[in-house]
């Protein structure tokens, strides 16, 4: 086991996305995952029918509680819901492990299209969130919010993402899922430039998760020492063999199968 891993992100009653997920991916990579849970959903495939945000001291407490003694190698944040939930998690972390390797997940909206995100924390977040990311992971309408752009086709992607570097984060992963065709493409940009990923989509509705794993599984690479493209690549080949092997449950969006391992 090498590289240990806060997440602070929600949680997840269904298993598939959020502090589950995270703690599944980071575990199948042969990370350590520990956790500071920011808000509690109730949640399916289907969609959620309820959050409960926790008070932002003790989302304090459960972060200097475990790099105070724990300390990490790489921080992942997830849902973070609202404005003070945002200051509380980013005080934190840059009091308590300054340099640490930091992937931010903005989540947003879960994939039923529920707000996960209050409007008013959109600038929190990139005001004290994005500079203090190592990588950021936006899908596309999440990166459509941040950057105030419209993305319609993969040049439109591109020029996000190296726009979205002026926002203060040194690399941006602008994942495409949400665009049509039978090719996947995301893109890394950062300072010194752009790398293209691409392979075909897989055709399925067993794709709960998808962006909490991904984050999380880049994080674990970091964590053990990857560079960003290394760690991006791999996180990339769990999540495809996680989707390729998804189990089937539930009527909606189905959860991944976390337990495939990838070299």
């Amino acid at each position: 086991m090498k590289g240990r891993v806060l997440i602070c992100a929600g949680s997840d009653s269904g298993g598939g996305a959020g502090i589950q997920a995270d703690i599944k991916a980071i575990t199948a990579l042969d990370g350590f995952a520990m956790t500071a849970i920011t808000a509690l959903t109730a949640q399916n495939t289907l969609g959620v029918q309820g959050v409960l945000g926790i008070e932002p001291g003790f989302i304090r407490a459960q972060i200097a509680s475990v790099l105070d003694d724990l300390g990490a190698d790489a921080v992942k944040t997830g849902m973070l819901h609202d404005s003070p939930t945002i200051e509380a998690v980013c005080d934190e972390v840059a009091a308590r492990a300054p340099g640490v390797p930091l992937v931010a997940d903005p989540v947003m909206v879960a994939k039923g299209g529920h707000r996960l995100l209050a409007a008013e924390a959109v600038e929190t977040l990139k005001r004290r969130l994005l500079p203090l990311a190592t990588l950021i992971t936006p899908n596309i309408p999440e990166a459509e919010v941040l950057s105030g752009r419209e993305i319609r086709d993969e040049k439109g992607m591109r020029e996000t993402a190296e726009a979205m570097l002026t926002l203060g984060v040194p690399a941006v992963l602008l994942k495409g899922g949400h665009m049509e065709g039978d090719r996947l493409v995301d893109i890394l940009a950062t300072p010194e430039g752009v790398t293209r990923f691409e392979d075909a989509r897989i055709d399925t509705r067993h794709t709960h998760g998808t962006g909490c794993t991904l984050a999380s599984a880049i994080a674990a690479g970091l964590a053990q020492g990857l560079d960003l493209v290394e760690a991006v690549a791999r996180g990339r080949r769990y999540v495809r063999a996680a989707i390729e092997a998804a189990p089937g449950y539930g009527a909606g969006h189905g959860p991944l199968n976390h337990a495939v391992r990838v070299t």
